[in-house]
């Protein structure tokens, strides 16, 4: 593994962490999500990345990892970095959603108690929430930091000049925002139109989730929908209107565009996005060991030359 310092601090995390968004719930096997945290970790992601929502059910992804944790890693501690988050809808009622302090402060408690832990590593405000004063919310990330709950502070999906704002608070208080996490993959570049120059200036990590856009850049749908595909049986998160084929013989070049490169579109994809050297680490989400060993040989892919990276981009432009 490989490991990159995440903006102007002294932590490093490996270029690839394992995300437990979807995988890793109560539905799904213990003993398959129990080996591939632990292979995981023998490959050397150090970093595992949670929420209070994450399962489904909300919950039960920290359940899930808080046991595997006290049952084969509790001795590695020290040498693992756990994140979780708070921000989206976690109970009914005016406290469960949102910035508040109110809501923030109960959800880093319970998602300790979850986790068992006895403190996060990273926690962040999971989405800027317009509706409560941004002090509000940065001001209880802050206490969280000095009670000791947690290490360090990031931001995900916040507009650029909130995150900033955000930065400058917790800069007075003498606590510093450590990562930014958002959206970002060869489909979606929102975070080049503003965010990375607000990196840069507050010396901030950055951390990319969704790297394959819900499985787009991969072979999966290069033929179109197969019949055992969860977007015909959920379709949350992508939908069958987006594999139309325009997207498919986008897919297709993009595809032999990786196959030159000795890679798989999904490798690539991850490795496209690690050829950014203001990005910290790639968060992937897997359901198998052998998802993940596929996904950490984007490591040590050869650099893009210039030729590749124009076509990747006029094939998406």
């Amino acid at each position: 593994m490989k490991y990159r310092f995440c903006g102007r601090s002294g932590l490093q995390l490996p270029e690839i962490s394992l995300g437990l968004w979807h995988n890793f719930g109560q539905s799904a096997d213990f003993a398959t999500s129990e080996h591939i945290i632990t292979h995981a970790f023998d490959c050397g992601v150090t970093h595992f990345d949670l929420a209070n929502n994450y399962g489904p059910p909300p919950g039960s992804a920290e359940l899930t990892f808080g046991k595997i944790m006290s049952r084969n890693l509790h001795t590695h501690r020290d040498e693992i970095i756990v994140s979780s988050k708070a921000g989206h809808l976690m109970w009914n009622g005016p406290y469960g959603d949102g910035g508040s302090r109110k809501y923030i402060m109960a959800s880093i408690n319970q998602s300790l108690r979850r986790t068992g832990l006895e403190y996060f590593d990273i926690f962040y405000s999971h989405r800027y929430c317009p509706e409560t004063p941004l002090e509000e919310t940065i001001q209880a990330l802050i206490d969280i930091v000095k009670q000791g709950k947690a290490l360090y502070i990031g931001l995900s999906k916040y507009p650029a000049d909130k995150a900033a704002e955000a930065c400058r608070m917790m800069s007075e208080q003498h606590v510093r925002c450590l990562i930014y996490q958002d959206r970002y993959n060869m489909i979606c570049r929102k975070p080049e139109d503003a965010h990375i120059d607000m990196l840069k200036k507050c010396g901030l990590g950055f951390i990319a989730f969704s790297p394959l856009a819900q499985g787009l850049l991969t072979d999966r749908y290069l033929h179109g929908i197969p019949a055992d595909s969860r977007v015909h049986r959920e379709g949350a998160f992508l939908h069958e209107s987006d594999i139309t084929d325009q997207w498919i013989a986008k897919a297709t070049r993009l595809n032999d565009i990786a196959a030159g490169r000795g890679q798989s579109l999904a490798q690539m994809s991850i490795s496209w996005l690690l050829a950014k050297r203001y990005l910290t680490s790639v968060i992937t989400g897997v359901s198998s060991t052998h998802q993940l060993d596929n996904s950490l040989k984007a490591i040590d892919a050869p650099p893009f030359t210039a030729d590749e990276l124009t076509a990747i981009d006029a094939i998406l432009q």
